[in-house]
């Protein structure tokens, strides 16, 4: 097997039995990228050598989200609006990488300010579906999933604010994970919606994302929100046994508009592990339909303010017009923004300062908080009859490229199953679990209650060991 589809623990075997150093999988993977990038766009920058710490323990070529800063480094979130920005400092995450001995490959493709569902956004062009390249690899961290699905990276990480993680793994046949929120650092994300951000991994199988996880979790005082507790030993959760477990299916994330190969794989699964000794029962998340529309309320919202910052003054893209009117600022912020930003990205902008202004506030940004906490006491009360939720992670399989950008509604439909977990803060994790009759990608989600990525690892795991499907590799 090429180095460049091998899991992160194989080549960790490798390196420690000396069939292959560090140095040489690095180069391999390197060479991968260089030969297939052309093709898939995932990634936008790379290194032309991967360099390492000296006594690191896990010395694996990863690639970073465009949105996770990285000292003197270019980091831009897919938008011309910073161009040319280069972090201060690097992001926690990306501290703990590097002492882990991780080798950085290159910056990874993204819908523009992660705003998107198919990284069509992203001013550096569209990144390609491994799979089926006229199809995209899902969004807004479709360059993280598409590296590691096509062997540019073993590793990568992406950020979920409503599927971004989950999503592009479904639509490109990997696993990766949300963490719960606080989990994870936020310190060094450029943020788009600061209440519902999360930096996670994306890996070829269940056993690499126990270990990714390991290494990026964990308290951090310079992130308000993350949260001190303990980080367990990920990698013991990886046990193939889920007697005893019981998982719920939500009827509300079985409804019109699911592609029945998706549907017919993801019922398939749920049966491998009924098999395998889980109960299966039914639970309720009756406010799963508002989901969407809470959503685009407060995500937009705390994307305007977040996007404030980005005015041409201090740092980034500065356009000033040719002929000055009465007020030089306001022309040079006017010019820089609408030159800097791209048409998503100035929608969600404008959606967001529209639901915060005076008169529209308590009718829309108010009323959706209030709708948010419904959907996490949804979770709340069906948790108290199962272990985890177990549903498709998207309605459909990878479409086609340039089908949905006319129509951003039917775009934010992509992610209706992902969103509800980072509106409840839980965990949350996509795993391959088959493919439709075009040969693409289908997705399992599995959601459990905050801070139990333990049992995630554990289902994903056991459900990984039964099945094929991770050991799938997309040609090119």
């Amino acid at each position: 097997m090429n180095v460049y589809d091998q899991t992160a623990h194989q080549i960790l075997a490798g390196i420690k039995s000396g069939v292959i150093t560090k140095e040489k999988a690095a180069s391999e993977v390197l060479g991968r990228l260089r030969a297939v990038n052309a093709r898939t766009n995932a990634i936008i920058r790379h290194v032309d050598q991967v360099s390492f710490v000296q006594d690191g323990e896990c010395p694996i070529p990863i690639v970073l989200k465009d949105n996770i800063c990285v000292t003197g480094s270019l980091t831009t979130c897919g938008s011309k609006i910073l161009e040319g920005f280069r972090p201060p400092y690097s992001a926690c995450v990306v501290e703990k990488l590097l002492a882990s001995g991780a080798g950085i490959v290159g910056t990874a493709n993204m819908d523009e300010f992660a705003f998107g569902s198919s990284t069509e956004t992203s001013a550096y062009g569209a990144a390609h579906n491994p799979w089926d390249l006229e199809r995209v690899p899902g969004g807004s961290s479709g360059g993280s999933a598409a590296a590691v699905a096509a062997g540019e990276a073993v590793w990568a990480l992406g950020t979920d604010t409503g599927g971004s993680i989950r999503q592009p793994a479904s639509f490109c046949g990997v696993v990766g994970m949300k963490p719960t929120y606080g989990r994870v650092s936020r310190y060094g994300l450029i943020a788009f919606g600061s209440s519902l951000d999360q930096i996670g991994p994306f890996t070829k199988d269940v056993a690499d994302n126990a270990l990714l996880l390991k290494i990026i979790a964990g308290f951090d005082g310079r992130d308000s929100t993350s949260v001190n507790i303990p980080v367990p030993d990920y990698t013991q959760s990886l046990v193939k046994d889920v007697k005893g477990l019981t998982f719920g299916i939500p009827k509300e994330y079985f409804i019109d508009g699911i592609e029945p190969d998706v549907e017919f794989a993801v019922k398939e699964a749920i049966e491998v592990l009924k098999k395998a000794g889980a109960k299966i029962v039914p639970v309720s998340l009756p406010y799963t339909e508002y989901a969407v529309a809470v959503y685009y309320i407060v995500a937009t919202a705390e994307a305007s303010s977040n996007l404030a910052r980005f005015d041409g003054v201090e740092y980034g893209l500065r356009r000033t017009p040719g002929a000055l009117r009465k007020t030089p600022i306001i022309d040079m912020y006017e010019e820089t923004r609408a030159q800097g930003f791209g048409d998503e990205a100035k929608r969600r902008i404008m959606l967001g300062t529209y639901v915060l202004s005076a008169g529209y506030y308590d009718a829309y940004y108010l009323k959706a908080q209030k709708v948010r906490t419904l959907i996490k006491q949804d979770f709340d009360r069906a948790f108290t009859a199962c272990d985890a939720i177990l549903s498709p992670t998207a309605p459909t399989t990878a479409f086609r490229i340039g089908e949905k950008t006319a129509d951003p509604l039917s775009m934010y439909l992509s992610d209706i199953f992902t969103i509800p977990a980072n509106l409840a803060g839980i965990p949350a994790i996509s795993i391959p679990c088959g493919f439709d009759k075009k040969k693409l990608p289908v997705g399992l989600q599995i959601m459990a209650k905050p801070f139990a990525e333990e049992t995630l690892l554990r289902v994903a795991y056991a459900y990984e060991q039964l099945t094929p499907w991770h050991k799938e590799r997309a040609s090119l």
